[in-house]
């Protein structure tokens, strides 16, 4: 997680010995179901729904629950992960309760939703970006504990209610940041912070292939852009890393268009930001440049995610999508 908003451990409310989750989202990263089939990516069996019930499994997690806006698909998504989960491993209860019912559709039925959850149970959310933070809020004023899915939020006076909240629930509020688990980002940072002296300079890349504006047209270049969905990975590995040593002091933004246009999306095809950062210690100055583009040729891999990081004593040269390194 790339933080979490909350008052003392002693004072937050204890979770049973096995916790009872509420999903907020039904799309390709909770269940793998997109445009009525599994979706066309490296998640076609979802993601956060199989550990959930991977999870109940190992005896970590009791009730399920799972909202979206649209009920109708529930029974397309049951069928979705009777074949691409019950049928494939062993001992899985798929048993989860649903939100709204199969024949309506409602925006709001995350509140319905959490009503039936007790304070100390987990929400995770994984919504389009401009929906995290009335649904977080709901959830933290309820007394759950909440992952969101990156960004948390969109805006830093929304950024700063979440804290505050969270402190006054006593609960846990964190950011769903997955690249911080990945063995080569992790040797990274832990390579940049004890070896590699002030930071110089960072390029960063990640893309996904152009069918996925299909997937997320419903919100691209509506109430977000592939800056806050891919870029985010990299600005956080940048923050984690730099915390203590460096500060963004500058950010400019540039971008490439023609692709989603000419499919009549108003969006950006890819966005690049170049941010200044200045050392704690002296104020020299580094430079980062962070790129995500989500109109990639379908090549080796679903998506490419690479950087080059440089301090002034060592650089590293990491290739998540092909889980490689160098360093000098």
């Amino acid at each position: 997680t790339i933080f979490n908003m909350s008052a003392p451990e002693a004072k937050r409310p204890k979770l049973a010995d096995k916790a009872n989750v509420l999903m907020v989202g039904t799309g390709e990263y909770t269940t793998g179901y997109v445009g009525g089939t599994a979706a066309d990516s490296d998640k076609g069996a979802g993601v956060v729904a199989l550990t959930m019930f991977d999870l109940r499994r190992r005896g970590k997690v009791d009730r399920v629950g799972m909202c979206g806006v649209n009920g109708k698909k529930f029974p397309g998504i049951r069928n979705h992960m009777q074949k691409n989960i019950g049928d494939v491993y062993n001992n899985m209860d798929l048993t989860c309760d649903t939100f709204p019912s199969d024949e309506t559709v409602d925006p709001k039925a995350y509140l319905d939703a959490v009503s039936t959850f007790q304070a100390g149970d987990v929400a995770i959310i994984f919504t389009p970006d401009d929906t995290h933070y009335e649904i977080a809020m709901a959830c933290i004023e309820k007394g759950l504990h909440v992952m969101v899915t990156k960004p948390i939020v969109q805006t830093l006076e929304h950024h700063t209610n979440l804290i505050k909240a969270a402190k006054e629930k006593n609960v846990l509020v964190s950011m769903e940041v997955h690249k911080r688990w990945d063995p080569f980002y992790a040797d990274a940072r832990d390579r940049a912070r004890s070896q590699f002296g002030n930071f110089q300079y960072m390029y960063a890349y990640m893309s996904q292939p152009k069918h996925q504006l299909e997937t997320f047209k419903a919100w691209a270049g509506k109430s977000s852009d592939i800056s806050f969905y891919l870029n985010s990975h990299h600005i956080d590995f940048s923050e984690w890393t730099l915390e203590g040593i460096a500060r963004p002091i500058r950010v400019t933004g540039t971008s490439s268009t023609g692709v989603a246009h000419s499919k009549g999306m108003k969006t950006e095809d890819s966005i690049t930001l170049t941010v200044q950062w200045e050392n704690l210690n002296d104020k020299s100055l580094g430079c980062a440049v962070y790129t995500s583009s989500w109109v990639a040729p379908k090549g080796d891999v679903h998506s490419q995610q690479r950087f080059f990081y440089m301090g002034t004593n060592g650089e590293i040269n990491v290739d998540q999508a092909h889980r490689g390194m160098t360093v000098a």
